[in-house]
């Protein structure tokens, strides 16, 4: 039977974190960001293997987190490259096609992915080949033009804040990369969006969660520290 892989993207600087080191590698209740995501897809029983993908000059310091928190699921460490997208690319090359079923792409910077997510995203991947994560917007959201004019004001009640991870049959995700860098296509600021660029195949919507934040600016650590101290006492 073929396997379920999750590939965690690390390879981000954290620049907007304004710290010496990316975000994913600073203190989480005295443990790496990195350490809590990966614990995550670790502890989930349908996920087989993880791969990390990893700011060169942090590998290292990547598999100390792996070793010293005695995940036995993390089987790869891969260089990122210099985009999100050319990062997934390389952790989709670095996987056998024939071991795996399906895929979920996740950002490292997220420690609070549930596993109802993880689990409503495989369930859906038995029946759609892409599979994304989203929460709805609490705000009115607004387009502007190049002068910082409004130019639409789209109904929000179609309008959703993507998360991830992202979930993908392998074999679909493996040839959007393929066509992206046969054809020049970059930019792509997650994987789902590079599925829709290349008009591939429909994505299915599962429900996200407020919790599931992307640590980003500093207040974000603040609010991870608050939302860990919650669920560490079941609230």
């Amino acid at each position: 039977m073929k396997k379920n892989l999750a590939i965690i993207l690390a390879g981000g600087t954290g620049s907007r974190i304004d710290g010496e080191v990316p975000k994913q590698f600073l203190a989480l209740a005295g443990k790496p960001i990195l350490h809590h995501t990966i614990m995550k897809f670790e502890s989930h029983p349908h996920i087989h293997h993880v791969f990390l993908v990893t700011n060169g000059e942090f590998i290292d310091r990547s598999r100390e987190i792996v070793r010293s928190g005695g995940f036995e699921k993390v089987v790869k460490i891969v260089k990122g490259g210099d985009t999100r997208q050319d990062s997934s690319r390389f952790g989709i090359t670095a996987a056998d096609p024939g071991e795996y079923e399906n895929v979920l792409i996740h950002d490292a910077a997220r420690p609070f992915v549930s596993k109802k997510i993880i689990d409503d995203i495989l369930e859906k991947l038995g029946t759609c080949a892409a599979v994304n994560v989203a929460v709805p917007s609490p705000d009115t959201i607004i387009e502007i033009d190049g002068a910082g004019l409004i130019k639409d004001v789209p109904d929000r009640r179609y309008l959703r804040r993507v998360q991830t991870p992202q979930g993908f049959k392998f074999s679909l995700i493996q040839g959007a990369h393929r066509l992206a860098l046969e054809n020049n296509i970059s930019g792509a600021t997650d994987d789902c969006s590079l599925i829709l660029k290349l008009n591939l195949a429909p994505i299915y919507v599962v429900d996200g969660s407020p919790l599931n934040i992307k640590v980003t600016y500093p207040m974000d650590l603040q609010l991870a520290e608050k939302i860990l101290e919650m669920q560490n006492r079941g609230v």
